[in-house]
């Protein structure tokens, strides 16, 4: 059976006016760009109540979308992709840590069909295709493209419904360095704010009333003045919303170094991505109930910038 509904769609928001339809589908539906294609060739795809079949034709806001879903596992199964070299820290029978480097997808999606960190480790590890979300096979969380770090997968569904509960009992640990603007008037806190998508850009998260908790404690490892006033912290996540540490820190004025999307893209002191680092994660082992705990060395390009830093 399937666990999404029949269909997806509404009223198309500003942010994406004018946009190509197979964009918009694979935005409102939260499929692959190439799924997205298939679904409005197929005439799956409604523009104010009219089927349009042309991927590339333009949606203007305000107009109503509706999306026709096929049952999730009438879908196309994730193709591995030998191509895609993934760092591994940890292997076993039950589960793999990986220390992923910045710009690598974690999964399929919206403008990402191919090449991405789980089609990597489904070519080296083929057993992943049968646990958990078949879009996502062996995910139990995930980092933003712009993010490095440790990431675990699991390669049973007896392991995935271990980390899956863990992660829901909080019982995961997941410590990151980021490098963010300024300097905190408290050397450390909790961020207790609610994320949810912006409402004037939904391609984008926010703290909302309306959105889901989320909880970040920070902890200021160094202030850095001279070029600029920066300080490192280590952050702790208590939930996992989507950019939560990046949506807080920018909330309390602390934008992460080099976040362009959450205020954080400055000229005195340019990043290629934003400087965020899973730097720690430890849990119980899925088969033993062992506390596994991983570490990962920041990457050449943070600890260029904090050299240059004093």
């Amino acid at each position: 059976m399937s666990d999404r509904p029949a269909e997806a769609g509404g009223l198309l928001p500003p942010a994406l006016d004018d946009e190509r339809l197979d964009r918009v589908v694979a935005f409102l539906a939260d499929v692959s760009r190439a799924e997205a294609a298939a679904l409005v060739a197929g005439g799956a795809v409604l523009v104010d109540g009219r089927p349009v079949t042309t991927r590339a034709a333009r949606v203007a806001a305000g107009s109503e979308v509706r999306v026709a879903l096929p049952p999730r596992h009438d879908r196309p199964a994730v193709a591995p992709d030998p191509s895609v070299l993934v760092p591994l820290v940890y292997v076993d029978d039950e589960v793999i840590v990986v220390d992923k480097p910045a710009g690598l997808v974690v999964h399929p999606g919206a403008g990402h069909a191919q090449g991405t960190l789980v089609q990597g480790l489904l070519a080296r590890f083929p057993e992943l295709a049968g646990v958990g979300d078949p879009d996502r096979p062996g995910l139990v969380h995930r980092l933003d493209v712009g993010t490095t770090g440790l990431l675990v997968v699991a390669r049973t569904s007896a392991a995935h419904a271990s980390l899956v509960g863990q992660l829901a009992r909080r019982e995961v640990t997941r410590r990151y360095l980021a490098l963010v603007w300024g300097h905190l008037t408290e050397a450390a806190g909790l961020v207790d704010a609610p994320i949810g998508r912006a409402r004037r850009d939904p391609t984008r998260m926010a703290v909302s009333s309306q959105g889901r908790a989320a909880r970040t404690r920070y902890e200021a490892v160094r202030a850095f003045r001279d070029p600029v006033a920066v300080s490192l912290l280590s952050c702790r996540l208590e939930t996992g919303r989507t950019h939560q540490i990046r949506v807080h820190l920018a909330a309390i004025g602390h934008p992460v170094v080099g976040d362009r999307r959450y205020g954080g893209q400055r000229a005195s002191l340019p990043a290629p991505r934003p400087l965020l680092h899973a730097a720690e994660l430890a849990f119980d082992h899925p088969r033993t109930g062992e506390r596994c705990t991983f570490t990962a060395r920041a990457p050449a390009d943070l600890e260029q910038v904090l050299e240059a830093l004093r």
